[in-house]
């Protein structure tokens, strides 16, 4: 645990949500089940193992030292989440947590919600392909963008901010989709976006009507139960990029799991897809270094022919 003692006692409060350390990539001994997060103005430790309240109490006195030293006389808020399996038990261990919490990531605010739930509403590890985007399209006002497996909407808030001229966003969940409409209005952005709560695989039609598109963003779960599993729907999504781009449109193809490597992803794409071109894969940001870039998170862009 003493990397995580280390970073405790060096860190800064940043003024955007990140990662401070990620033990999950194997880089720092003894610490492989840990990661550390700010979503300001609250730390959140997790857990992928079981800890004892003598190690919570040593992580809270260093808390408490490091937050005297950043803040002295304002509360410290910390919340511990231990994650096992698909389950998650989140315990408040001093301090609050905004009843309407808000974090920003380069000039964009996002709700988030550390108290409930496995996910926070916002992942951390995306930040490079929301900066691909918010780049890609500012770059090229006017696009439209057809955003899968869009969650809270994060790709679809910068492809707007950066001067997207539509984006419609589908996801199986209407509890995710809800928070994202919000996240939309916290950015200023009440026009250009739709909301589908469907399922992608019953519901090409609609998004067919809706295209072609200049820009795809294909973010699913590597695995989700009755939903979708990564090794064997992928491919159905990757034949259906080419009658949905328009010429010389992208696609950003993403995978989050450790079992699963790049060749997965580029392998389907040159069997199935050959006419789209393999760009390039985005870098992770550097706090989510990994001892083996082939379990870490997957980024990959393709452009379709002109």
């Amino acid at each position: 645990m003493q990397a995580l003692l280390d970073a405790i006692a060096t860190m800064s409060m940043p003024t955007d949500a990140q990662r401070v350390l990620h033990g999950r990539g194997g880089l720092f001994p003894g610490c492989e089940h840990w990661t550390l997060d700010a979503y300001p103005p609250v730390w959140v430790l997790t857990s992928f193992l079981p800890v004892t309240d003598d190690e919570l109490a040593t992580l809270h006195a260093a808390l408490s030292a490091r937050w005297m030293q950043l803040n002295p006389g304002q509360p410290l808020n910390w919340v511990f989440q231990y994650r096992h399996e698909a389950q998650a038990d989140t315990r408040l261990m001093a301090g609050s947590v905004p009843e309407s919490h808000v974090i920003t990531e380069n000039g964009a605010s996002f709700r988030v919600h550390l108290l409930k739930g496995l996910n926070h509403g916002f992942f951390l590890d995306m930040a490079e392909g929301r900066s691909w985007v918010r780049e890609h399209v500012a770059a090229r006002p006017g696009l439209k963008v057809l955003n899968l497996f869009a969650y809270t909407c994060s790709f679809s808030v910068v492809a707007l901010l950066a001067g997207a001229r539509q984006v419609l966003n589908m996801d199986m969940s209407d509890g995710a989709l809800a928070i994202g409409k919000r996240n939309h209005l916290l950015n200023g952005l009440s026009a250009g976006a739709s909301f589908l709560p469907h399922d992608i695989f019953a519901s090409w039609g609609k998004i067919t009507r809706g295209g072609p598109y200049d820009l795809i963003v294909v973010d699913p779960p590597s695995y989700q139960k009755g939903s979708f599993v990564a090794e064997k729907d992928y491919a159905r999504l990757m034949r259906r990029l080419p009658d949905l781009l328009a010429p010389g449109g992208h696609a950003l193809l993403c995978l989050n799991s450790p079992k699963l490597g790049v060749a997965f992803l580029q392998d389907q794409m040159q069997a199935l897809v050959p006419q789209l071109t393999f760009e390039q894969r985005l870098p992770n940001p550097p706090v989510f270094a990994d001892v083996s870039s082939e379990r870490s998170l997957k980024v990959l862009i393709y452009r379709a022919p002109d």
